[in-house]
């Protein structure tokens, strides 16, 4: 087998390549080896808070209160205007001099909601200009939410978290079954069973086992005749060339690049506000499935979707422009195209694509260090804030103002470039004659008849000047009858 050592059934893992294959499947054993989390160590906080709600607060209420309440009700108590600290829940629920702002569940009789509203002329706030309309409504959901306040909490009562510890290569635990030990990862495994009092499941029947690869790798049934070739072939090493050939389907990348794609947040559209259409969205989509399919290294994979086109040239067209399609990566998600505010705008971007870097790339909630130093993970602002103008310098957006424009970026080389830019030119040029002879024709046609003018007007006259004719007579005598022109000019 090429990329795999082996693969079987029964929960056994497998020992895998550095590419995009060995990662995918590396994810079930993964969380089977890794040690057990420290329990984390939390502050008051709100008794239940769920994600949805600890996202909602982290992305929209905390830098709301950040902006727009904290230079004033924020940080020692000295310092704080009319005794208000809004910087933590407990600060909330206590209070000003004047008592609570806020009775988690009920924003109407919380008065934070009456001072961003300026419902009460005594009570305005922040001064000067009040809230938007979103941002008033934002507060208001939190607020009949319940005010939930994501807890504060530590990695451990040490200081260190396993996930940041260096790898090391461990030594191989000792196992009472060693038939059943095919690969070294096995006695991980068999240990673990063995320390629970466990077996090893029994192996599959060949049936079954094509089954199971299929459906894992591909996502789709085997075909009968696929079943019915495998539980047929004798040779031993069956198995190893039924992964093989599953791994070179065109599905495989199908199926296991879905996964990528869902933490990348890839969508056909932009979502939010006017939800338009990424038109060349599907590129980046068949990029993460050729990657998948070709088993890219995954450092390459990383280095192209983050920096693409800013990796020395290689001579090789299709490979540079798979390198500018990866960049697509950044551009994806939803952005507030329609923001009145041009700079928030643009923040927001910066935040979206910080964000799902650390998610994708770290497995860490990067985005909650734009309002202050990460609650969790040794993240600090200050290093949020460095990350943010490498994004800054990237361009996203053509431009930043109400109904913003994304940036794209032709594929075809300077050569292709002057091609297309001469055809546009030629058909320019040929489009300018078009309607020049369009007008030319007018004209012509129009003097002509200009110049018969005279005539008409002449055999109108003679007409009316002659009421005696006949035939006139006898048109005109039909009741409401309109006599067509022929008729008149004939008469």
């Amino acid at each position: 087998m090429r990329r795999i050592g082996y693969w079987r059934s029964g929960g056994v893992a497998a020992l895998l390549g550095g590419g995009l294959a060995g990662a995918a499947m590396l994810l079930a054993a993964v969380s089977a080896a890794a040690p057990p989390v420290a329990a984390p160590v939390s502050a008051p906080a709100t008794p239940t808070v769920s994600a949805g709600q600890a996202a909602f607060f982290e992305r929209t209420i905390r830098p709301l209160l950040a902006a727009k309440c904290f230079s004033c009700h924020a940080g020692a108590d000295a310092a704080l205007q009319g005794g208000l600290r809004l910087d933590t829940r407990e600060g909330l629920l206590r209070g000003g001099r004047k008592g609570p702002v806020v009775v988690p569940g009920d924003p109407d009789r919380s008065s934070l909601l009456q001072a961003v509203t300026h419902a009460n002329p005594a009570l305005r706030m922040p001064p000067g200009r009040k809230l938007r309309e979103t941002e008033v409504a934002a507060l208001r959901a939190w607020v009949k939410q319940g005010a939930p306040w994501p807890a504060a909490a530590r990695s451990g009562s040490d200081g260190h978290f396993w996930a940041w510890a260096p790898p090391r290569t461990p030594a191989l635990p000792p196992v009472k079954d060693g038939r059943w030990v095919r690969d070294p990862l096995d006695r991980f495994i068999l240990a673990g069973l063995e320390a629970r009092k466990l077996a090893p499941a029994p192996e599959a029947d060949r049936r079954t086992l094509i089954r199971r690869a299929t459906f894992d790798l591909t996502g789709l049934p085997p075909t009968h005749e696929e079943v019915e070739a495998f539980v047929r072939d004798p040779a031993p090493e069956a198995y190893a060339a039924l992964i093989d050939r599953l791994l070179d389907s065109p599905a495989y990348g199908e199926r296991w690049g879905r996964h990528w794609l869902d933490v990348a947040r890839y969508a056909d559209s932009n979502g939010v506000d006017e939800n338009l259409v990424y038109a060349n969205a599907w590129r980046y989509r068949d990029y993460v499935v050729r990657a998948f399919n070709e088993d890219r290294p995954i450092d390459r994979f990383i280095h192209e979707q983050l920096a693409g086109d800013l990796l020395p040239p290689t001579g090789d067209d299709a490979r540079e422009r798979d390198r500018v399609i990866a960049t697509g990566y950044l551009s994806l998600g939803p952005k507030m195209l329609a923001e009145d505010d041009p700079v928030k705008q643009e923040e927001d971007i910066l935040d979206e694509q910080i964000d799902t870097l650390g998610k994708t790339f770290m497995g860490l909630t990067l985005g909650c260090a734009r309002c202050h130093d990460h609650k969790f993970d040794p993240f600090p602002q200050t290093d949020y804030y460095a990350l943010a103008g490498i994004f800054k310098s990237t361009r996203t957006m053509l431009n930043f103002k109400n109904m913003a424009e994304w940036q794209e970026v032709p594929l075809v080389g300077a050569a292709e470039q002057e091609r297309q830019a001469q055809a546009e030119r030629e058909l320019a040029a040929a489009r300018a004659r078009r309607d020049t002879l369009r007008r030319e024709g007018t004209d012509t046609v129009l003097a002509a008849e200009n110049r018969r003018l005279p005539a008409y007007r002449a055999a109108a006259r003679r007409l009316l000047d002659a009421p005696s004719s006949p035939l006139l007579r006898a048109v005109l005598a039909a009741p409401g009858a309109v006599p067509p022109g022929g008729i008149l000019l004939e008469a």
